[in-house]
């Protein structure tokens, strides 16, 4: 294991030593934040509803005018991790290679592929039993529609919002531990968490915050859209006030890795753990 707690490094389908990283200095991800990444959970040496990620890879990739992407490549490379670590966490990163210096891309440059692999963290069993607290962070995102729901590589904007607090804030009189934040555009409107999406619930309703303009759109927030409509439950994507997250019965935060978890303080107010909850984290769980 390297310092960092990497347990697996492969770079274009060759291992790595995790301690002695060799990605180059004139890629292009590294210099300017030119890729695509997916962070996935393993479970059993498998990841749960992976045509979905591969799909989202190669979509983000077109959306930066990247591609073609090679999903048997990185499959292979996550069954070389599943059966070495079959319960770990993946991160999946494509950049668009090598360059001289400058923003302009080289026409014949070959993408850069990593998969890395770190050790599950050991999450308090209370944040799906408690819920979580949800923190409003005073940044801003910025709104830049050809961006818009790509998970890109420049991650700024969430490392500045993720500083906003610690792990565990206000525990000690909530009982409930603060473990997300929320982001809002430039309008005051919900846009996703540092590192989710979310939902919130208005009777016996879902809605999650429109992604044209700014934010993340993850695979785990599609998944739970068609849960939702084939379970019944109307579910929406619109524009979402922060307003309307104040008079929410429930508020649902979701990934591929954590799965969902339900809010139970926000803003000093006191939110319900939906009653289907049990139903949707067990849909999760399942590989589709």
């Amino acid at each position: 294991m390297s310092a960092d707690g990497a347990l697996f490094l492969r770079i274009d389908g060759v291992d790595v030593d995790p301690s002695r990283p060799a990605i180059g200095a004139a890629d292009r991800g590294f210099n300017y934040g030119d890729g695509v990444f997916r962070t996935v959970r393993l479970a059993a040496g498998r990841v749960p509803a992976w045509p979905r990620h591969a799909a989202k890879l190669a979509s983000d990739l077109a959306r930066l005018g990247l591609g073609p992407l090679d999903p048997a490549g990185i499959e292979r490379d996550l069954a070389h991790l599943g059966a070495r670590h079959p319960e770990c966490i993946a991160r999946i990163t494509v950049t668009s290679g090598t360059s001289a210096r400058g923003y302009l891309r080289s026409p014949d440059a070959a993408l850069t592929t990593v998969v890395r692999a770190t050790a599950l963290p050991a999450w308090p069993a209370q944040r799906a039993t408690a819920g979580i607290g949800l923190h409003l962070c005073t940044l801003r995102l910025a709104e830049q529609p050809a961006l818009a729901g790509v998970k890109h590589l420049n991650r700024l904007e969430q490392v500045l919002a993720r500083a906003e607090w610690n792990d565990g804030q206000d525990a000690g009189e909530t009982q409930v531990a603060t473990a997300e934040g929320l982001t809002l555009d430039a309008g005051g409107h919900a846009i996703c968490g540092t590192m989710s999406n979310l939902f919130i619930v208005e009777g016996g309703r879902l809605a999650t915050p429109d992604l044209s303009r700014c934010g993340v759109e993850g695979v785990q927030r599609g998944r739970i859209l068609d849960w939702a409509r084939a379970n019944g439950i109307p579910a929406t994507v619109e524009a979402l006030p922060l307003a309307r997250l104040h008079a929410a019965d429930s508020l649902v935060v979701c990934n591929s890795v954590i799965g969902a978890w339900w809010v139970a303080r926000f803003c000093g107010r006191r939110f319900m753990r939906p009653a289907w909850y049990d139903e949707l984290a067990a849909a999760l769980d399942r590989d589709a």
